[in-house]
């Protein structure tokens, strides 16, 4: 019986620990990382009122209510709820290969409950979920927003379309089985009825395979896909609706139909050209390089199932990828932060400014790709990703300065997000 007390005592004051205070709450920050100017504020206040920030500036000129909750940050360093445009928070990346196939709908959406928590506690508050079968993205959304369970705001995307055969119909078996994957669609008719059905259960996004892929078996990663036309109805349709349209593409030739056919992301990119990132700038296209999680797959790819071939296709294009994005970034093409989390563990998401910095981005920019540039590709710059008055309560906390060590933000010490605060461990 005391064991069982105890473990009440436990989940009810996790559960306290996760609500938002009743008044003001005052953030004390020793410093604070304005990301539009790239300044670092000394001494620093972030005044909550309920889920938004009611105003943020020096400690001395901001008036706190006497009522209000002071929670000391002094010795850490305060910036805006981090932003990752590309994860699966219901996938696992020990389910590769054919142990995928013993995974189901609603075995895949625990797992999403589970990889949310993770990814909030490191300090990412946002996040575009791109692809889950079952809708179950759709059902971690919701439950998210109803409070129900802990995690970030989602956009999703529910299954994502392709083509029979392609990337997004990797299913692994043989033909008696007679399996299509929820989002094939051949043809521009076909591709736009499918748009209608992902969008009528749930789709804030719509994600498509415009090329092949690393991770599927039996084809290519440069090779096209979707065609111009279909993805041209993509876009179409989901612009109607409201939807964005998001482009998984390695090859060169199918990013630069991705491209003109209007997409507003491309991910991976790891065969872009001088062409393709031209068409970028002059469009104003997001680029989305996920460079973390190729190291993971050639070092861990065969112990969690991935197919030999899989991570032979990755050797062949990680380098490429890799310069892509130095190139992509000195031509000043827009570049959102997305790691294609899930084929890699869920919450070591912020490994990936590492290689961001790496392969030539600054820390800043690194930073701002998963603050102001990933909120404007989700469409939300008005609620998400600064510190401002009247933006959502997401504030996260690390030590140590992140532009000088980028590295801080693997080592997450407060997350704020909606005024409610979901870990403070200042003495990290």
């Amino acid at each position: 019986m005391k064991s069982l007390a105890l473990i009440l005592v436990m989940i009810v004051s996790a559960t306290l620990a996760a609500q938002a205070a009743p008044g003001p709450v005052a953030l004390q920050c020793g410093q604070l990382l304005n990301v539009r100017s790239g300044e670092i504020l000394n001494n620093a206040l972030v005044l909550v009122e309920g889920e938004r920030i009611r105003e943020v500036g020096p400690a001395s000129s901001v008036a706190v209510p006497s009522a209000a909750m002071s929670i000391d940050l002094s010795r850490s360093t305060c910036l805006p709820g981090l932003i990752d445009v590309h994860t699966h928070l219901t996938m696992e990346p020990t389910n590769f290969g054919y142990k995928s196939l013993g995974v189901s709908i609603p075995r895949a959406t625990v797992y999403g409950v589970k990889n949310a928590r993770h990814t909030l506690l490191a300090g990412f508050t946002t996040v575009r979920n791109l692809a889950a079968d079952g809708y179950a993205d759709v059902a971690l959304r919701d439950g998210i927003h109803a409070g129900e369970i802990d995690g970030p705001r989602m956009l999703v995307s529910g299954p994502a379309l392709g083509i029979t055969g392609g990337h997004c119909d990797n299913n692994l078996l043989p033909p008696e089985f007679h399996f299509v994957s929820p989002g094939i669609a051949d043809g521009p008719w076909p591709a736009r009825a499918k748009v209608r059905e992902v969008v009528k259960y749930g789709a804030d996004v719509i994600k498509i395979c415009a090329s092949g892929g690393v991770l599927s078996k039996g084809d290519l990663p440069g090779t096209p896909q979707y065609t111009p036309e279909e993805m041209r109805a993509v876009v179409e349709e989901a612009g109607k609706l409201g939807r964005k349209v998001a482009a998984h593409a390695h090859g060169a030739q199918s990013i630069k139909d991705a491209i003109r056919a209007g997409i507003d992301s491309v991910e991976h990119n790891s065969l872009i050209d001088e062409e393709g990132i031209r068409l970028a700038v002059e469009r104003g296209t997001f680029l989305i390089f996920d460079l973390y999680d190729g190291e993971f797959i050639l070092k861990e790819g065969l112990k969690v199932g991935m197919l030999p071939e899989s991570i032979e296709k990755q050797r062949q294009i990680l380098q490429q990828q890799q310069e892509n994005l130095g190139r992509a970034y000195r031509a000043k093409a827009r570049i959102a932060f997305g790691t294609d989390a899930g084929v890699y563990p869920h919450g070591d998401n912020a490994r990936e400014f590492l290689y961001l910095v790496k392969y030539g981005m600054k820390p800043l920019d690194a930073i701002r790709a998963a603050t102001t540039n990933a909120a404007e590709l989700l469409g939300w710059s008005d609620r998400v990703g600064s510190l401002e008055a009247g933006y959502f309560a997401d504030v996260i906390a690390v030590q140590g300065n992140p532009l000088e060590d980028v590295s801080a933000l693997q080592k997450v010490n407060f997350v704020m997000k909606g005024g409610r605060v979901f870990k403070n461990e200042p003495g990290r």
